[in-house]
């Protein structure tokens, strides 16, 4: 996977983030430039005098019903069907509970794309970050954040797991494997 991939997928998670934080509307309004410095690294800004790329943002469908409740509601407790069957051992403490919530296991996701949400009790640490894999892959670079958005997902049987990251980005712990599907 190239850096401006990664880069890229950065960006739609940093967007996402700002959608769900209630500023979609500003997020979405603005220009992105896309720069390339002399040695080849890719950056993004909304500053035009930077230069760069003006990049056209499409908004992100919006997420599933089940999410946009638990979003809405995040002190409630997470469906049984939602909850693990089976655990990889016991989560990282200060953690009691480190699960994929959404999608569960078995969903089939149109358009290769999905809402990924991890269940984390209590509530990550400030110095903790998540990432997300799939087909033992990293999808995603850690963020400090629960909520993934996933696209381009290409027909088939896909695998998620999420990895819990601790102040120095080292691996504690991994999430049982979650199996969706694309038509």
């Amino acid at each position: 996977m190239s850096i401006n991939t990664v880069a890229m997928r950065g960006v739609r998670v940093a967007l996402l983030g700002a959608a769900l934080a209630g500023s979609a509307a500003t997020a979405f309004g603005q220009t992105v430039y896309r720069v390339t410095d002399e040695h080849g690294n890719v950056t993004f800004t909304d500053n035009p005098g930077r230069g760069g790329e003006a990049l056209e943002l499409t908004p992100l469908p919006s997420l599933p019903p089940g999410l946009n409740a638990a979003l809405a509601n995040p002190s409630a407790p997470t469906p049984a069907a939602a909850r693990l069957r089976g655990k990889p051992g016991q989560p990282f403490m200060p953690y009691d509970h480190f699960s994929i919530a959404l999608p569960q296991q078995g969903a089939r996701v149109e358009n290769g794309m999905t809402a990924v949400e991890v269940a984390i009790a209590p509530p990550l640490r400030d110095d903790h970050q998540v990432r997300l894999l799939v087909n033992g892959d990293i999808s995603q670079t850690a963020l400090h954040s629960n909520v993934f958005w996933l696209t381009g997902l290409a027909a088939g049987r896909h695998e998620l797991q999420a990895e819990l990251l601790d102040s120095h980005q080292r691996l504690q712990h991994r999430t049982a494997a979650v199996t969706i599907t694309v038509p």
